[in-house]
């Protein structure tokens, strides 16, 4: 027999467990199906080492209590997952979240049901639930890939992917280890496995841009400051252009003189966080000298940190300008490169040809290895969704119905699957997370509301209002650098069937604009929507 709720809510990360907060405010029965043991979603499963906060903890957090605010410390300007999963379990006890979290829980399959208007929902476990409500609260980053490699499962050392790391301690003391992978994960692993493993080989296919986080430690009376100031802090947040304390110079490139250029590099190389990502000229990812020009200053400080020119210039993209990807924050990455026990090898001129039992082979040589990790990435933001058996009216998937591209209307919903509202799915703006789940989860508990209150048994969006985002999205992806590289940006993955040509995955113009168009649908009384 099915268990039946308002609202059924997959994925207990910040999403899911401020989605649930939301709707039991409103006298809803919810219940959250999580996979994993506990809350905390992406900060529950990568505990791999290294991992932090890339953008500042403060503004990462969550805004919507005073109380919470109040009495929780950031030690860092960049917390580490172990902190990060503290403050979730905190956030969990604070409001007792817990008791309407079903853990062990994978979902299988939701399928909608015509007759009843309502959702079946099914997990690994066999158990089934109704609700009127599917709300996915899934994660853009947590379905991970494996590589494509053979012999992935003969190799008789210790191995794991970053995004599965063991929760017990891992030592690297006098192993013999490699990495495989080189993006924002493979570069917080690397430069903690370097500090004490006897040998480090990573294994590199595609270099990344990486640049200087500059964490530092926060003490009471500075804590105490930033707590002054969170009004302030949010609210700057709501205002720029991707939710981080960083937003674009209003300046084009070259509106200044080259020694202006220079000086503003310089300042934002030497400022902690994604400043110089996010914070650069407003032309960066448009205007292909404007990106040239600082490619080469970010490559000219590469070439300055790691010793061996070579090894250098196998660090350096050449295939992607600086932005046009996910730029990884990192802490001497580069000066890793200069022990004597880490090697760097380009899979792209050697490729790996399998793994062993003892190690891997690539076609120059054979490698043993006392442990492999993968940090390989993720099939990102469309991904958890595929991996879910989710169909719509008439038995229609939504991995087929987004076989070419996600189709979405603000990102939030899909004509043809009623009463489904994604939380952070495609097509919406993304930048600093927690500050676009706030603003996600409650236009979505507003809207609930407004179908409860008004006896609308069913809400969806207009097929005509899908086709109009989705072009409005395309659109907005044109003239944007970032749209003409692989990376998961863009929905290319070369690790998952189907995933090897790049798509509009993600809303790029400004937050503000964003939010302003969700709370225009909202203001008009959510016409968009097919009421029956």
């Amino acid at each position: 027999m099915a268990q039946d709720f308002d609202a059924i809510v997959i994925g207990a990360g910040m999403s899911g467990m401020y989605q649930l907060y939301r709707l039991r405010e409103l006298g809803l029965s919810v219940r959250v199906l999580e996979a994993g043991t506990n809350v905390g979603g992406t900060w529950y499963w990568n505990r791999y080492p290294g991992a932090r906060f890339d953008s500042e903890s403060y503004s990462y957090q969550f805004s919507f209590s005073k109380d919470l605010l109040n009495e929780w410390d950031w030690s860092e300007h960049f917390a580490g997952q172990p902190e990060t999963l503290r403050y979730l379990n905190r956030v969990a006890d604070k409001f007792d979240l817990r008791k309407d979290i079903q853990f062990n829980s994978r979902v299988k399959s939701a399928h909608y049901q015509e007759a009843s208007k309502a959702w079946l929902t099914t997990t690994e476990n066999g158990d089934t639930y109704t609700s009127r409500f599917l709300i996915t609260a899934v994660g853009p980053l947590s379905a991970f890939t494996m590589p494509n490699i053979p012999g992935v499962e003969t190799f008789q050392g210790e191995s794991c992917h970053t995004a599965r790391w063991p929760h017990e301690p891992v030592s690297f003391e006098g192993k013999r280890i490699a990495v495989i992978g080189t993006g924002a994960t493979g570069v917080q692993t690397i430069q903690e496995v370097a500090k004490t493993a006897k040998t480090l080989t990573v294994f590199q296919r595609t270099p990344n841009w990486c640049t200087p986080l500059h964490n530092s430690k926060i003490d009471k009376p500075e804590m105490e400051n930033i707590r002054a100031n969170y009004d302030a802090m949010f609210k700057t947040c709501m205002e720029t252009f991707s939710c981080f304390l960083h937003t674009p110079d209003p300046r084009n490139t070259f509106d200044t003189t080259k020694e202006e250029r220079l000086a503003f590099y310089e300042e934002l190389y030497a400022s902690p966080g994604f400043g110089i990502w996010v914070g650069n000229f407003k032309d960066m990812l448009t205007n292909r000298e404007a990106n040239a020009e600082i490619s080469n200053f970010v490559a000219d400080k590469i070439r300055q940190r790691v010793k061996d020119q070579t090894t250098a210039e196998k660090l350096i993209p050449k295939n992607h300008g600086f932005g046009t990807r996910r730029v990884p924050m990192e802490t001497k990455y580069y000066e890793v490169y200069n022990q004597p026990n880490v090697r760097l090898i380009d899979i792209l001129e050697t490729p790996i040809e399998r793994i062993t039992p003892h190690g891997l082979k690539t076609s120059a040589e054979e490698f043993e290895f006392d442990m492999i990790i993968f940090a390989t990435g993720f099939d990102a933001i469309t991904g958890a969704f595929d991996r879910i058996d989710i169909r719509g009216v008439d038995g229609v998937r939504l991995k087929d119905r987004w076989k070419h591209g996600p189709e979405t209307y603000l990102g939030m919903t899909v004509d043809g699957f009623p009463n489904m509202l994604m939380l952070v799915g495609p097509h919406m703006a993304l930048g600093n997370i927690p500050r676009t789940i706030e603003f996600n989860v409650e236009w979505v508990s507003n809207l609930v509301h407004y179908a409860k209150t008004h006896g609308l048994a069913r809400v969806e969006p207009t097929p005509a209002d899908v086709q109009a985002w989705t072009d409005h999205v395309k659109a907005l992806a044109d003239g944007s650098m970032v749209f003409e590289v692989n990376s998961w940006m863009t929905g290319y993955n070369s690790n998952v069937e189907g995933k090897q040509v790049r798509i509009v995955n993600r809303y790029s113009g400004s937050a503000p604009d964003w939010r302003a168009k969700c709370n225009e649908v909202a203001a008009r009384g959510y016409k968009e929507m097919v009421a029956a």
